[in-house]
């Protein structure tokens, strides 16, 4: 790979962003901007929005890795993404954008008046968020790594320092123009190198190499995990995307509920399109970069499957063209978590001024970016699975019972986060340091959301029951505003 070439492809996407940025800055001016962009972000640009910020690393390098490693067993990854949206829309996007919150601890206040619920969920968003942010800096110094030889952690700190200029520049108003404009940088940077080499293999014969390459299990080291690991990683990707801070925050910039619904249909297609994509350049992987599996590179494959397959200076170029992509993921995804994390810390230590928001965002950016300069991964989408075990056992719970049960208490809800958050932690700790042996328990612990999750739901609604005298007075009015008709929400207190 030309190293001149691909720092070319980064620096235009590094431009490109800023540039967009302050654009952004020159509309942000009142609180609203900077948190949900004063709520009238238009369906399709909401929509390439948050495709641009939930298409991260996991997905743009991530995907093809895993279908590297595990053949067919990777194809659960693009599935449960995409899924998880249509829960989202039947379940959660239009009484989440009623609530008229502006982060998720603002949800549980509204719906349950208690303030150690709110720190609660504060301090899990955060949490989150942090652990999220985090695969994104390292596939960023992978891929800085891999195309210019320069030292990995140059990645990550020129991806924090750029996310944390565009969102200081305009907070939420901002990030939405970027995080628009990066989706479809995205696809294309995926898409191009797919024709163009789906073309060559065609006019020079070799796509009977192909036949069959993903309809097997692998032989890597992430190879025959099991139905069970399987399911319970499907329950992590349906599950845990309703309750992701950076996307749920999204749906409070629409300006009504039937826009947030409508918001979602468009992203379901969008995802369905962008995932086309990886999944075949892992096929491709399979066949042409098998090696990658064993050697632990699999992340790598988008990255080096154009030099292996064109060489020259085709390769090179399309190759800049992914690194572009990659960067865009890094940098749109990066974004979305920063301005949650910033909303969240600055609700609750700053009183949700502009200065607080400003403030809370260099904290949210310098946190996660000290953790990834202090550790490595390689395994992408594996990271993100974890985080979404996590969220799914933690915020969806709190969302979807406090959405569509009346009978949640502040003690149900406190104890089933509590009860999510710690047994999800404490099982992929153990299954971090126990051996991954044939008959043990690692893949009830290494995958954990298939018993965490009913278990944090089961707590939350055996307590709820059991204090159902602390169910808030004004619970009929909330439950009320989170359902009814759009056009009756200004005759509601």
């Amino acid at each position: 790979m030309n190293s001149a070439v691909a720092i070319l492809s980064v620096l235009l996407v590094c431009v490109a962003t800023v540039l967009i940025a302050i654009n952004g800055l020159r509309l942000s001016r009142t609180t609203g901007d900077f948190y949900v962009a004063s709520r009238t972000v238009k369906p399709w640009w909401n929509a390439s929005a948050i495709g641009g910020e939930y298409l991260s690393a996991a997905s743009f390098l991530g995907i093809a890795g895993l279908i590297v490693v595990s053949g067919q067993d990777g194809l659960w990854f693009p599935i449960g993404y995409t899924a998880g949206y249509l829960m989202l829309l039947l379940f959660v996007a239009a009484p989440l954008r009623r609530s008229r919150a502006y982060t998720i601890p603002d949800f549980a206040q509204i719906r349950l008046g208690s303030m150690t619920l709110r720190r609660l969920t504060s301090f899990l968003v955060v949490v989150i968020c942090w652990l999220y942010i985090v695969p994104q800096l390292h596939g960023a110094s992978l891929t800085l790594g891999i195309s210019t030889g320069l030292p990995g952690w140059l990645g990550s700190v020129l991806v924090m320092g750029i996310v944390c200029v565009t969102v200081l520049a305009g907070g939420m108003r901002s990030i939405t123009f970027v995080q628009a404009f990066q989706y479809w940088l995205k696809l294309a940077a995926l898409a191009i190198p797919v024709v163009f080499l789906l073309l060559h293999l065609s006019v020079t014969g070799e796509s009977a190499t192909l036949d069959g390459a993903v309809f097997d299990r692998g032989t890597g080291s992430g190879a025959n995990k099991g139905l069970y690991y399987n399911i319970s990683l499907l329950v992590a990707l349906l599950f845990g995307t309703l309750g992701l801070p950076h996307v749920l925050v999204r749906f409070y910039t629409n300006p009504d509920g039937p826009s947030a619904r409508k918001t979602t249909a468009i992203v379901l297609g969008l995802l369905a399109l962008f995932y086309i994509f990886p999944t075949i350049l892992g096929v491709l992987g399979r066949a042409y970069t098998p090696e990658l599996a064993i050697s632990g590179n699999a992340d790598a494959t988008v990255l080096l499957l154009p030099g292996r397959i064109l060489g020259g200076t085709a390769g090179d170029a399309l190759t800049a063209i992914i690194i572009g992509g990659a960067f865009a993921a890094f940098l749109s995804t990066s974004s979305g978590l920063v301005v949650s994390l910033a909303g969240t810390i600055s609700q609750d230590l700053f009183r949700g001024t502009v200065r607080g928001f400003r403030i809370s965002t260099v904290i949210a950016t310098v946190v996660p970016l000290l953790v990834a300069l202090g550790t490595s991964s390689l395994a992408l989408a594996g990271a993100i699975g974890s985080v979404f075990a996590f969220t799914a056992a933690t915020i969806c719970p709190l969302l979807l019972l406090g959405i569509w049960w009346r009978g949640l208490s502040v003690a149900g809800a406190i104890s089933g986060m509590l009860t999510g958050a710690i047994s999800c932690a404490v099982s992929l700790g153990l299954a971090s340091v126990l051996p991954n042996e044939p008959g043990s328990m690692h893949a009830l612990l290494a995958q954990p959301a298939a018993w965490c999750v009913p278990l944090a739901f089961l707590v939350m609604i055996t307590v709820s029951l059991a204090t159902r005298r602390s169910t808030p007075a004004r619970i009929d009015a909330v439950m009320a505003r989170l359902h009814v008709p759009e056009a009756r929400l200004d005759t509601l207190p």
